[in-house]
């Protein structure tokens, strides 16, 4: 049963390489006109077909060299976007998701609280400049609150 099975794909790839390298770039189809924007299309999305073919041959090619110019390759890219490209492409890949464990959470919660008992250290650090910048700020409150008293107290 394995046999048949492996005998039946190996027939349909040759059949399909077969088909593809037909209507493949390089051939005598567009000796008379241009290839254009659906041609370009099937190119593109044939690509990887063609060249593995153009590997073992020298009349397949990837890429017609007669053709209408823009328009044959933004077909022959937009094919080749469809058929590599997008989440159902035969070469995507799935996105990894990556867990962070108890221990890496816990170097990240060591390394925070260094940093912000560095930065409170910092804050607090009494120097003679911050002690007068302190009492310069709080005569001025005393002040305010005096005036304020009297305004008042006056009333």
């Amino acid at each position: 049963m394995k046999r048949k099975a492996f005998y039946l794909s190996l027939g349909a790839l040759i059949i399909m390489l077969l088909l593809v390298s037909g209507c493949a770039p390089g051939n005598e189809r567009f000796v008379t006109g241009p290839a254009g924007f659906w041609a370009g299309l099937w190119h593109g999305f044939i690509c990887f077909f063609t060249f593995i073919i153009s590997l073992f041959s020298d009349t397949v090619h990837i890429y017609e060299v007669n053709n209408t110019g823009g328009w044959y390759d933004f077909g022959f890219v937009l094919g080749v976007a469809c058929f590599f490209g997008g989440s159902s492409g035969p070469f995507s890949c799935k996105k990894k998701t990556y867990r962070m464990g108890d221990k890496e959470w816990e170097e990240i919660g060591t390394k925070v609280e260094e940093k912000v008992k560095q930065a409170i250290r910092e804050w607090t650090d009494e120097t003679k400049e911050k002690d007068e910048e302190w009492e310069e700020i709080g005569r001025k409150i005393e002040d305010k609150i005096k005036r304020e008293l009297r305004k008042w107290a006056e009333k």
